[in-house]
Formats: C-alpha cells, structure tokens, sequence
C-alpha cells in the first residue's frame, strides 16, 4: 500500500508538526507501507531510505496547484494524508482544496486530513485581489456547496477528518456540522525517541549532562518557545521559587520555532533576556533545538522532577509536548483551558490551574518539591493517561484504519 503524506512541515525544519509528521511516517514504515513526503523546499528529512521525500513545493499557493496535480497523478497512491494547520501553508486557501483534486483524480483513493488545529485556517482575506479571484474560480470548479471560508472543501470532501482533542472536534463541527460523522479523535503521541529508563539510568545519565546533584530539583519546560506558550508566567513562578529554595533548577528543552508564528522570531531571546532580570539564569538551563530521533532530549525529560506548561491557552490532549512529558511519567503541572479533556484530571494526572497565574505555579512546584506522595501519584497517572491516550501503536491504528476503506490490498 502507498500512501502519500502531505505537510509543509517535516525535518530539518524545527516544529512539532515537522517532527510528529515524521515519526507517523516511521510508524507507517514500520508497517509495511510504502511511504511519500511531498513537502517544501529545504525540508529533506532524515536521510531515512525508507521514508521517499519530495521537497519540492515552493509557495503552497495557487501556482503550486498544478504541481501537485501532476505530483498526484505521477505518484498514484492508495491513500493521502494531509496535515493541515492554516500556519504551515502561510494562511493560503490553496491547500483547502486537494480533497477535491484528489477526488478528481482519483475518486474511490480515501484522503484523510488531520487538523493540527481547529482555528487556525486558512485567512483568504490576506490574500492580494488576484488569489481572491482564482480562489472564486476554484470553488466554482469545486461545487459551491458547503464550501467554508477558512478550510474550503476540507470538511466536505476528506473521507476522514482527523481532531487532535475535544475543543478541536467541538470546532470542526460548529464550521459544519455534517462532519461530525467522519471525526476520528487520535492525539498526537510523543514526538521524540524515548530512551529506556532501566534501573534509573537514562536520569542518571540526563543528571549528569545536567551537571545537578541527586539534592537538586529540576523542574522543566520541554517544547518549541513562543508567546501562546506562557514563558512569562513560569519565569516569574521559578523566580519565587528560587528566592527560597536553593535547590532549584529551571529546564528549557526546545527552541526558536520554524514556522512563522507572530512574535516567535524574537521571543526565546525575549524569555532569555526576562530570565536575567529576574536574577534566575543562573539557576536555568535553555538546550535549544533539538533531534527528536536522537535520545537527548527524553534524558533530560527522564532527569527532571517535575514539568510545567503554562500555555495560555490551557493544556489539551493535542499538545504533542505534553505527551511526552507524561510518556515519561512526570508530574505536570498545567493551564486550564475554555474546554479540557475530561482524560486530563486535577489531582489524578496533573496539577492544574488557570493561565498567567504565577503565584499559583510557584505555590504548586513548592507542594511537588515537598510532597513525595504527590509526585509519586502523579507519575502513576501521567503513565496510565499516556497508555490510554498517547500509545503510538493505538494512533497508528486508528490512522491505518482512516486510510484503508474500500482498499482491496492489506496491510500486515
């Protein structure tokens, strides 16, 4: 079986839709697919020879219509797989389109589309006088009915629709409401090799990297920076914290995002820059970037106590960091957002409050730092939400089940 899997992100660009695309793409390796990338310019992967990537598309925009028209037919595949976030295609309506090309095409082929995020679209209105008239032409040539503003025939015309989490799917069918019947809830698993923690020793080894002593307390930050991720809010947090616990320590896995989200260019210098007036750098680590097939960043996570993820828009199943923290086991303390999933429980699996709320992180990392029942407890619920929900073989599954009706093949 073939499948051919569109993104804009995918490696060596820095971005959890580049690393997760990828990883999917091992998984679906793994099980006897045959595996195509069409991605951007630049994006030339990891040199896996399993893995057939085509970098080769330049705007994503209407120009690129054709391209993948042609890629479409000379590839011929089973089955696509598009990964869709309005960012990653610069806002451009192209991209809203290719169910209906690939229908076009080929109409019994199933094309599954996953939403990396339900509001975040594509914006038409960005666009000059002339897309705004193609666009006028392609949805003449797509069947006006039931096509959106933001996601086109996205909606209407992909055989599954993919929902990272709850708040997403309930966004998706507020946009149209038929698609309810096509949802497949599947959030993303973790986005980095875990390395084996037998007898504890990856954390000893992460310690060690760390240079911090057994009596030290780590508490950590694991993913891409930029201003919907609340940096300020923990900061400020660890700088009470460290005022009156010596033993601190401030973890940053992750760096600059390589997509164009507003602020993110100036943000990780921004957050560097509030440590030191905060008097903390001292007592904070910032990794940068990092390879998420490599083991460096799980030994770090193994060799932390505790995590914190201040988004400000609360922590959801779809955030793809949060899966690995508790792949990890880790206690994590979380943001509250308009609509939690009900897996993620206060007190059972993590610790949460509301967003921009320091003085509350500060008091929750003392509880952590204080109470080994608690983070003992924790641990325990983080692993068992991260088998339920995070397990790569239960997503992969449920993804081979997306892409395989009406297939006459199998796949083993």
């Amino acid at each position: 079986m073939k499948v051919l899997v569109i993104s804009a992100a995918y490696p060596p660009m820095h971005a959890g839709e580049a690393t997760n695309t990828y990883h999917l793409c091992r998984q679906l390796v793994a099980r006897g697919l045959e595996v195509h990338v069409l991605t951007s310019c630049g994006n030339l992967g990891t040199a896996d020879p399993q893995i057939h990537v085509h970098a080769v598309m330049q705007s994503w925009g209407w120009a690129d219509f054709l391209r993948v028209r042609s890629f479409l037919k000379n590839c011929a595949p089973d089955a696509v797989f598009l990964m869709y976030i309005g960012l990653m295609y610069k806002f451009h309506p192209m991209v809203t389109f290719l169910p209906t090309l690939s229908k076009k095409l080929f109409p019994k082929m199933p094309f599954v589309t996953r939403y990396e995020s339900a509001f975040v679209g594509a914006d038409p209105s960005k666009m000059g006088a002339l897309s705004r008239a193609v666009r006028k032409l392609i949805v003449r040539w797509a069947g006006t009915s039931d096509v959106a503003y933001s996601s086109g025939t996205l909606l209407r015309d992909s055989d599954t629709v993919i929902a990272l989490c709850e708040r997403h799917r309930a966004m998706l069918v507020k946009e149209w409401e038929s698609v309810g019947d096509k949802i497949a809830l599947i959030p993303p698993p973790p986005n980095l090799f875990i390395a084996s923690n037998d007898s504890g020793a990856a954390r000893e080894r992460g310690r060690k990297r760390l240079g911090v002593t057994s009596g030290e307390f780590v508490v950590t930050f694991f993913g891409y920076l930029y201003p919907i991720k609340g940096i300020e809010t923990l900061l400020k947090a660890f700088a009470i914290v460290a005022a009156r616990r010596r033993e601190a320590r401030l973890l940053f896995i992750g760096g600059k995002v390589g997509l164009d989200v507003e602020g993110g260019a100036s943000y990780f210098d921004e957050m560097q820059a509030l440590a030191r007036d905060l008097r903390v750098d001292a007592q904070t680590t910032w990794t940068g970037a990092f390879k998420s097939e490599e083991e460096d960043a799980s030994l770090l996570l193994h060799a932390s106590d505790a995590c914190v993820l201040p988004f400000l828009e609360g922590v959801q199943l779809n955030n793809s960091s949060f899966a690995s923290m508790v792949a990890h086991g880790l206690p994590i303390i979380v943001t509250r957002g308009p609509l939690m999933d009900g897996a993620i429980v206060d007190g059972e699996n993590v610790l949460a409050c509301e967003p921009k709320d320091y003085q509350e992180i500060a008091r929750l990392i003392f509880q952590l730092m204080d109470d080994g029942d608690l983070r003992a407890r924790l641990r325990g619920g983080a692993l068992k939400l991260a088998a339920e929900w995070f397990s790569w073989d239960t997503a992969t599954e449920k993804t081979l089940t997306a892409l395989r009706p009406r297939l006459s093949g199998t796949v083993t």
